[in-house]
């Protein structure tokens, strides 16, 4: 394993969790979880997602998905109802060395690194873990997520 790039010096970005809308995924969010600073909802057409970031007191982050259309990567988690509460995210120094780093421990990539409009077109890749988990990697060591406070019923979607 690459003593660049380890796990121990990642910074933890978010959990991502599939919703069918982020309207509802917000008000959820917000009435039980107390998520009250937001970020703008954003569509990422290359990731096939609309997306937005919410933050609680103890500062957790959660990223809502919910799909762009049919053909959207998180469409079949939300139809079968499975893997909702999705994947954990990491921003790294280095997204090759990461992805050693995660190859090295027998995780699989489940796609080919892809640019993502949430951390400005940083790049991106997910990796299948041994134990049917899933890790995002994002090349955005230091991004910082824009929250504001705003109201649980603004934006699309």
């Amino acid at each position: 394993m690459s003593s660049v790039s380890v796990p121990q010096q990642w910074r933890f970005d978010h959990a991502g969790v599939v919703v069918k809308s982020l309207e509802k995924g917000r008000k959820h969010f917000s009435e039980a979880l107390g998520v009250n600073d937001w970020s703008h909802p954003l569509v990422d057409r290359v990731n096939g997602v609309h997306l937005q970031f919410g933050r609680d007191a103890s500062l957790m982050v959660y990223e809502l998905l919910s799909p762009l259309d049919a053909d959207s990567p998180v469409a079949g988690a939300l139809a079968a109802r499975k893997n909702l509460l999705n994947h954990v995210a990491y921003r790294v120094r280095d997204l090759a060395e990461a992805a050693a780093a995660l190859r090295d421990a027998r995780c699989f990539p489940a796609g080919e690194p892809k640019p993502a409009i949430a951390f400005g077109g940083a790049m991106i890749q997910f990796f299948v873990t041994p134990i049917d988990t899933i890790v995002e990697l994002i090349e955005a060591y230091d991004f910082a997520h824009d929250f504001r406070p705003l109201a649980v019923s603004q934006g699309e979607r």
